[in-house]
């Protein structure tokens, strides 16, 4: 295993400094879309949520938490989605606000909750879900309630696919991604199929892929091409050509967990290992792999071009990545940008 050393970051802590956030250029937002919830993680892995003696509860998101990510890391983010007039959501907003991330474009439901989740962390440090959302604030979010100045600032316009599953959230981030094309920004996908959450298998197929063809950028897990190809082979270069890749994409990256990722774009094709950690906790590495690579393409989106830069794009975010899974909860074990630096350094040298 390579000595990493993680620094954890949470709350109001000085995150780089604050001269890092002044410093960000606007010119490079990256703005995400979607669900800000509340996990309960078990105080202790390999055990059933029936089992688990306690929980903590820690803030998560797909999309908030590559918000924060890119933000610790540096960068200038943005979060529009909808949590509840309640403690738990005005907890979240603070969050935001404590990590640096613009939450001028979050509202406040009071008729709805902000969403739960229960997360089991089995022995190998994968995760089980449990959800509450019946409806969930996050659901509920209009068209009419989008920040639509904040969208049109965006450099990168950053989404997922849970809030496609219901109305009137779906018209909601049809009409955010619209608004961010017309306005120039790259769209970035990351699917993150929840299954538990769609009506049915054929249901979550069908509305992840109702979009696909919108984005410049998509990112997907071994498990999720398997799953939108219907039996796929994930390591099969064809099938995620063929059934993939479509014209207009700039980039599609196939996240590998610790053994790194590959790439695909129309002129060249690769892979970057990743660094090899103690898991304790894998939630949110997907998502700070997301917000390692957005905040280097934010910064520069002549990668999509470059093939070497790009190989150090994603060596950094599966980095961060990597270091996420060390410590407990998505947005609390989020890395800082030196803590990647060192850990890259340290595994270059051994």
């Amino acid at each position: 295993m390579i000595p990493i050393k993680l620094r954890i970051v949470g709350g109001g802590e000085d995150l780089l400094g604050d001269m890092n956030r002044k410093s960000a250029n606007m010119d490079s937002l990256v703005v995400c879309f979607g669900e800000f919830l509340i996990d309960f993680v078990p105080t202790v892995g390999g055990v059933s949520l029936a089992e688990a003696p306690a929980f903590k509860k820690a803030p998560g998101g797909a999309p908030a938490n590559v918000a924060v990510c890119v933000s610790r890391l540096g960068g200038s983010s943005a979060f529009i989605g909808k949590v509840g007039d309640d403690e738990f959501g005005h907890m979240l907003a603070n969050i935001l606000k404590e990590n640096y991330v613009d939450n001028t474009g979050m509202r406040f439901d009071q008729s709805a909750r902000t969403a739960l989740a229960f997360v089991t962390l089995r022995a190998d440090g994968e995760r089980e879900f449990l959800f509450f959302r019946h409806p969930s604030a996050d659901m509920r979010l209009h068209e009419s309630e989008l920040d639509i100045n904040l969208i049109n600032k965006a450099k990168i316009f950053h989404y997922g696919s849970i809030s496609l599953i219901e109305e009137p959230c779906r018209s909601a981030q049809l009409a955010a991604m619209t608004i961010a094309k017309k306005s120039g920004s790259i769209l970035s996908y990351d699917p993150n199929l929840r299954l538990p959450l769609w009506p049915s298998a054929e249901a979550a197929r069908e509305g992840i892929m109702s979009i696909w063809e919108q984005a410049d950028l998509i990112k997907v897990s071994e498990d999720e091409i398997t799953f939108l190809t219907e039996g796929g082979d994930p390591y099969d270069d064809n099938v995620v050509m063929n059934k993939l890749f479509h014209p207009n994409l700039k980039l599609l990256i196939v996240t590998e967990g610790s053994a790194g990722c590959r790439y695909y774009t129309r002129a060249f094709k690769g892979r970057v290992p990743g660094i090899k950690v103690k898991a304790v906790d894998t939630t949110g590495a997907g998502d700070a792999f997301v917000g390692g690579l957005l905040s280097s393409l934010a910064s520069d989106l002549n990668l999509f071009q470059d093939e070497k830069g790009l190989r150090e794009a994603l060596a950094f975010a599966n980095a961060c990545g990597a270091l996420t899974v060390t410590g407990r909860g998505a947005i609390p074990a989020l890395p800082t940008k030196q803590a990647v630096v060192d850990a890259l350094t340290k595994y270059s040298a051994s």
